[in-house]
C-alpha cells in the first residue's frame, strides 16, 4: 500500500540543518553533527555507524533545548522575528538527526537500530512535551498571533498560524491537570506504537509459509519460485521455498497458486498474523492507543478521536466523510455482488466439488485464482504475459522519469559517488529545465526481512528558501529482487506503485516555500495522497507506456494487441479494490468515533470489527478489509488515524486533476508547469481547496467520476 511516513512532531519536523558550528565544536568527529560534504549536504552512509545516532540525538535534543529557552528569556515584546522565526530554527539539526535515523529505522531496522529507536522515542516524546506545553513560550506565540496576524502576509502569516494553532491542538490552553494527563498520553502512545512498530514486523515475518515440494507451487512462473527459494535462504531456510507474507490482507501469489489447501494456508497466514492466533497479538496494543486517543479528544473537548482529528483536513467532520463514503458503498454495492457471483459461477465450472464430494464455494483464498483465469479466458491476458515488459529498471528511467520529463521539465542523472545505506539503492541529482540541481531522490525498491511492508515517499531533506535548503527525497518499495543474473519485473499493480510513490516525491522535489514547516508533503493528510494518485495516470498513458513497456530480452515494445488487452483488463473486476478499500476506511473510523469508556477489550477487537462492518453494509467474507484491525499499520503505527478514508477522497481530486490533463494534453508542458506553481510548488502554503480550485477552475470536487475512472 502507498504510504508516506512522517515524524508527527512540530519539535522534529523543523527544516534540517545547514550550519551545525556549535554542534562540530561538542562532537566533531559524529557525522551526523557535520555538514557532509556531499551533494545537498546528503548523508555520507560510508562514514555513519549505529553507534553515532544515539550520541547525536542527546546532543540535537540539547540543542533544541536551548533554542528554546533563549525565546522564553527574550526580553523584548513578542514578535515574529523574535519567537516564531527562532522557533521555526530551533530543531534544524534534531531535525537532520531524526529523519536519517527514522529512514533506516523504517527500511533497514536491524536489531541495534531496534535497540536505540526504543531509547530515542521517549526522549523525543519528552521534548514534544516540553515544547508544547511549555507556558512562557506559549504566551509569546499567542501574543504574536493576537496582535500581529493581520499585519502579516503571505507564508509569514501561515506559519504563524500552523504554529499557534499546533500548540493550540496539542493542549496550550488546557488546566494543569488535564495538561499533565495529555503530557502522560503521549508517553503512553509513544511506548505503545514503538510496541506496535517491533511486533508488526516481526509477526509478518513469522507468518511466511514454508513449503517443501517444488510440485505445490505449481502454477507459479519460474521466476516466482526462484523467488521463493531465495526468500526461503534468507529467512534461515526451514524448508526449500517460502512463501513471504505482505503487507495486505490478500496475497499477489493467490492469483497463480494451483494448490488450494496452500492457497488457503497462505491466506490463513496473513489474515491470522497478529490476531493472537499465533505467538503475536497486536489487540491488546490496538485497544489501548484507541483508548487513549479518545480521551485525549475529550480532553480537548470533543466526543471522539475522529471529530479532533478531522477538523485540521479538508473534511472538516466525521460527518462530511460519512456522507461521501455512504455514497461510494451504495453505487459499489450491487457491483460488487454481481462481480462475486461472476467468479463464482465461473469458479464451479471449472471446480464442480470442493473435494469430490460437496459442492464448491468460492473462498476468499480463491477470489485472485479465479479472477486470473477468467481474465485470462475473456481477455487473453496474465500477469506472466506482461510483466517480461516491466522490467523495473525501464520502469523508472523510461516511463516514471519519462514522465516527469515531459510533464515538467526535469531530467534525472545517476550519481554513483553519493553513498547508500543499502546495496539495492540508486542516487539521482535532479535537473531543472534551467539547468540548475533542483534535488537528490533515492530509490529502495526491494523487499529483505528488515524493511517494513508497504511502500513510502520521504526525504533525509526537506525544501526550505530560508536556509537555501534543496531537497533529498527518497522512495521505498516492498518488490520482489530477482536472482543474480536475472531481470527484476513487476506487476501492473508495481508499476502503478511506483509512479504512486514518486507522485509524493514530485512533490517534495517541486516544492518552492520559504519554510520548512511549510513545504514538500506537509499538507492535510486528505490532500497530500492527490499528487501521488494523479502522478499513477501517466503510467497508461499511451506515449509514456510505449515509452518504458519495452521487453527486458529485445527492447521491443509490447505488441499492439497484447497492450490494448492488457489496458482494457486493468479495470477487470475493479469492485474488489474499492471494496477492500472502503472496508479498510470503515474499520479505521469505527475505531475512532467511540468514547473512550465505550473501546472494546482486546477479546471483543475482532468481534468489534465484524459488526462495524456490518453496520455499514461491508461486512463480505469474499471482500475482506485491505488491512484488518490487528495488522493495519497506517492506524496504528503510521499518521492515518482516522484519516485512511483519504486514498478515496484524494482519489476523487486527482481523477479530476487528470481529467485536466487529458483536456489540455496529458503531457503538455505548459499544463505541467501550471501543476507545479498552483499545486506542487506550493506546499502548505495556502488554502488546499483554493489550489484545487485555481489549477481545475472547479470549485468542490466531482465524485461521479470516481466510479467511471475504475470501470464502474
Amino acid at each position: 500500500m502507498k504510504f508516506i511516513h512522517t515524524l508527527s512532531s512540530l519539535a522534529i519536523t523543523t527544516a534540517m540543518i545547514t550550519s551545525l558550528s556549535a554542534c562540530q565544536q561538542a562532537k566533531p568527529e559524529n557525522p551526523l553533527l557535520q555538514e557532509s560534504g556531499l551533494s545537498l549536504n546528503a548523508p555520507d552512509f560510508n562514514k555513519i555507524q549505529v553507534s553515532d545516532y544515539l550520541p547525536a540525538f542527546e546532543v540535537a535534543i540539547q540543542e533544541q533545548r536551548d533554542n528554546i529557552q533563549k525565546i522564553v528569556e527574550c526580553q523584548e515584546p513578542a514578535t515574529f522575528e523574535n519567537t516564531i522565526l527562532p522557533l521555526e530554527e530551533s530543531g534544524r539539526l534534531l531535525d537532520r538527526v531524526s529523519r536519517i535515523f527514522f529512514a533506516l529505522v523504517e527500511a533497514d531496522k536491524t536489531p541495534e537500530l531496534g535497540e536505540i529507536e526504543k531509547k530515542v522515542q521517549p526522549m523525543l516524546t519528552d521534548l514534544d512535551n516540553e515544547i508544547m506545553f511549555n507556558k512562557a513560550l506559549f504566551t509569546r506565540i499567542k501574543e504574536v498571533y493576537d496582535t500581529q496576524h493581520d499585519n502579516l502576509q503571505g507564508e509569514d502569516q501561515k506559519l504563524l498560524e500552523e504554529t499557534y494553532k499546533e500548540f493550540v491542538r496539542k493542549g496550550a490552553l488546557l488546566p494543569e491537570d488535564k495538561m499533565a494527563r495529555m503530557k502522560e498520553i503521549n508517553l503512553a502512545i509513544s511506548d505503545l506504537q514503538q510496541k506496535w512498530g517491533d511486533m508488526l514486523p516481526d509477526a509478518t515475518n513469522d507468518a511466511v509459509v514454508w513449503v517443501d515440494k517444488k510440485e505445490d507451487l505449481a502454477g507459479l512462473s519460474e521466476a516466482d519460485i526462484a523467488q521463493c527459494a531465495k526468500d526461503a535462504e534468507s529467512r534461515g531456510k526451514k524448508a526449500p521455498y517460502a512463501i513471504v507474507i505482505v503487507n495486505t490482507t490478500q496475497q499477489p501469489l493467490l492469483s497463480s497458486l494451483d494448490n488450494r489447501e496452500l492457497r488457503k494456508k497462505v491466506y490463513e497466514a496473513s489474515v491470522h498474523r497478529a490476531d493472537g492466533t499465533g505467538k503475536y497479538n497486536t489487540y491488546p496494543i490496538v485497544c489501548e492507543i484507541a483508548k487513549l486517543r479518545a480521551e485525549q479528544a475529550e480532553i480537548m473537548g470533543y466526543p471522539n478521536y475522529a471529530a479532533y482529528s478531522l477538523e485540521k483536513t479538508m473534511a472538516k467532520t466525521p460527518e462530511n466523510v460519512y456522507a461521501f463514503l455512504k455514497n461510494l458503498i451504495s453505487q459499489y454495492a450491487p457491483k460488487a455482488d454481481a462481480e462475486t457471483k461472476a467468479i463464482e459461477d465461473y469458479a464451479k465450472k471449472q471446480q464442480p466439488t470442493a473435494n469430490g464430494q460437496e459442492p464448491f464455494t468460492l473462498q476468499p483464498y480463491d477470489r485472485f485464482y479465479y479472477s486470473a483465469k477468467m481474465k485470462k479466458e475473456l481477455l487473453d491476458v496474465s500477469d506472466e504475459e506482461v510483466k517480461p515488459y516491466f522490467n523495473v529498471d525501464s520502469v523508472l528511467i523510461n516511463g516514471v522519469f519519462y514522465a516527469a520529463n515531459r510533464a515538467y521539465g526535469l531530467t534525472f542523472k545517476e550519481r554513483t559517488d553519493i553513498p547508500l545505506y543499502n546495496p539495492d539503492m540508486r542516487a539521482f541529482e535532479v535537473i531543472d529545465k534551467d539547468g540548475k540541481t533542483k534535488a537528490l531522490f533515492y530509490t529502495d525498491y526491494f523487499r529483505r526481512p528488515t524493511k517494513r511492508g508497504g511502500a513510502w515517499m520521504d526525504g533525509f531533506q526537506k525544501q526550505s528558501r530560508q536556509w537555501n535548503q534543496l531537497p533529498i527525497i527518497f522512495n521505498v518499495c516492498n518488490s520482489a529482487k530477482a536472482p543474480e543474473g536475472q531481470p527484476s519485473l513487476l506487476t501492473w499493480d508495481e508499476v502503478t506503485t511506483m509512479f504512486h510513490e514518486f507522485g509524493h516525491a514530485l512533490h517534495g522535489i517541486l516544492s518552492d516555500c520559504q519554510y520548512n514547516t511549510l513545504s514538500g508533503t506537509s499538507v492535510a493528510r486528505d490532500f497530500v495522497e492527490m499528487p501521488s494518485q494523479f502522478n499513477e495516470s501517466f503510467a497508461s498513458i499511451p506515449e509514456v507506456f510505449d515509452h518504458y513497456a519495452l521487453h527486458y530480452k529485445t527492447g521491443e515494445p509490447m505488441p499492439a494487441d497484447l497492450k490494448e488487452r492488457m489496458l482494457k483488463s486493468i479495470n477487470f473486476q475493479t469492485a474488489y479494490a474499492l471494496g477492500e478499500n472502503l472496508a479498510a476506511t470503515c474499520v479505521d473510523l469505527a475505531w475512532h468515533m467511540l468514547a473512550s469508556k465505550d473501546i472494546p477489550t482486546p477479546e471483543q477487537a475482532e468481534a468489534f470489527e465484524a459488526e462495524a462492518l456490518r453496520q455499514v453494509g461491508l461486512f463480505n467474507n469474499q471482500i475482506p478489509p485491505r488491512y484488518h484491525t490487528s495488522y493495519f499499520n497506517h492506524v496504528w503505527g503510521g499518521g492515518y488515524a482516522a484519516g485512511y478514508y483519504s486514498y478515496l477522497w484524494t482519489e476523487v481530486l486527482a481523477v479530476n486533476v487528470a481529467d485536466v490533463f487529458a483536456q489540455r494534453g496529458a503531457l503538455d508542458p505548459k499544463t505541467g508547469q501550471d501543476m507545479r506553481d498552483k499545486i506542487l510548488s506550493r506546499g502548505n502554503t495556502g488554502d488546499l481547496m483554493q489550489m484545487f480550485t485555481d489549477f481545475t477552475g472547479m470549485t468542490q470536487p466531482d465524485a461521479s467520476s470516481l466510479l467511471k475512472a475504475r470501470g464502474l
